[in-house]
């Protein structure tokens, strides 16, 4: 899991065996045959998925409920095929987050103005400027990406599983004697610690752990049965790769930091996801998909950054493109959608993050296009 928005043994092989490009469509979708866009999309797919250069990868694209899924890779194709795998989405598990408070501010739950302390150190007395739960979400709550423990702590294990070396307790307790040196509110600073903190509020909040938070909340309204927060096994699974794209890594623990990355799920489900945000409306979940569209906040020089609840927003000549980066010790993801276009992509790979990696830069060209 990194912080990245931009941002693991098989042989190489050519041939149609390591290619896979199927074309679906959502109920009530399109039911034309395929056109002269279609092909184009096509070829565009697979240009992204050779440029990636890993043992597997999967371009999956909705246009207006019509979805297309190109598969290919490095490695040969695994036993389960890549488009039925689950894959881990690191930082881009922040999404699901950001869902879950909106649709528990829209239910009357919270609002959002809540002190975490409150909510994970009631005993504790309040401080005069609060870190609030909207605080922790949109990344100005002053906390650094990561606990200054953290690395001492994640040494032992930093090439397998450092944030499993780093429970959900030890997490609560850092960020209970943690001093912010600005006021809250007042600085964006990307922070996987924020993050993982608001998960651990929200469950006690609501006096629901975590998991179950989730699922009630977001995965079982939008009928997301291939997510889930832990790794059954290869057959169900993709196997992350390291840096040189022929050394496997073990499935991704999260540790404490289930809120900031922990999130795995299939292409279908991700688009199913996607298309949610796309089109809100009918969704039992439409006041908090249009939420999390909402911009809330503006940094940088000319305030050009903008931010939702949920996504990174860049303007295009047409209309506002949403987007979100992840990355673990194996695997990297991006999701984006526009409204203008009707386009949604879920783009995944199981090679672990390297210099100068194309992998998001050709996934955000592909999305960013007219």
């Amino acid at each position: 899991m990194t912080g990245r928005t931009a941002l693991w043994p098989g042989e190489s092989h050519d041939g149609d065996e390591l290619r896979d490009t199927v074309d679906f469509r959502t109920p009530g979708g399109p039911s034309t045959a395929p056109g002269p866009d279609d092909e184009d999309l096509r070829r565009q797919l697979e240009a992204a998925v050779d440029a990636v250069d890993a043992p597997d990868a999967v371009f999956a694209v909705s246009r207006h409920g019509r979805r297309t899924i190109h598969c290919g890779g490095t490695a040969p194709p695994p036993p389960t095929p890549r488009q039925d795998l689950r894959y881990e989405l690191g930082s881009a598990s922040k999404t699901f987050t950001g869902l879950l408070l909106a649709q528990l501010i829209r239910r009357g739950l919270l609002t959002g103005g809540e002190p975490a302390t409150a909510c994970l150190g009631p005993a504790r007395r309040s401080e005069a400027a609060p870190v609030t739960l909207a605080h922790l979400l949109t990344h100005t709550s002053g906390l650094p990406s990561l606990p200054a423990d953290f690395y001492v702590r994640a040494l032992p294990a930093w090439r397998t599983s450092p944030y499993a070396r780093y429970p959900a307790a030890r997490v609560i307790d850092a960020f209970l004697h943690h001093r912010p040196r600005r006021r809250p509110g007042t600085r964006w600073r990307y922070s996987n610690f924020g993050v993982a903190v608001l998960g651990h509020a929200l469950a006690a909040a609501t006096g629901t752990v975590w998991e179950d938070l989730l699922t009630d909340h977001v995965l079982r309204p939008l009928a997301l049965s291939d997510t889930a927060l832990l790794a059954r096994g290869p057959g169900t699974d993709a196997v992350g790769h390291g840096k040189d794209g022929r050394t496997p890594v073990p499935a991704f623990d999260a540790g404490g930091f289930q809120a900031a990355g922990a999130v795995r799920a299939t292409p279908h489900d991700l688009l199913t996801f996607l298309e949610a945000h796309l089109d809100p409306s009918g969704s039992p979940l439409a006041g908090a998909l249009r939420s999390v569209r909402t911009p809330v906040l503006r940094r940088g020089p000319g305030h050009q950054h903008v931010h939702t609840m949920a996504w990174f927003r860049h303007p295009t000549a047409t209309g506002p493109m949403y987007f979100h980066g992840g990355a673990t010790l194996g695997q990297q993801a991006f999701l984006g959608f526009r409204p203008d276009t009707g386009t949604a992509l879920a783009a995944l790979c199981t090679r672990r993050f390297r210099a100068h990696d194309p992998f998001v830069t050709t996934a955000y060209e592909l999305l960013a296009q007219e």
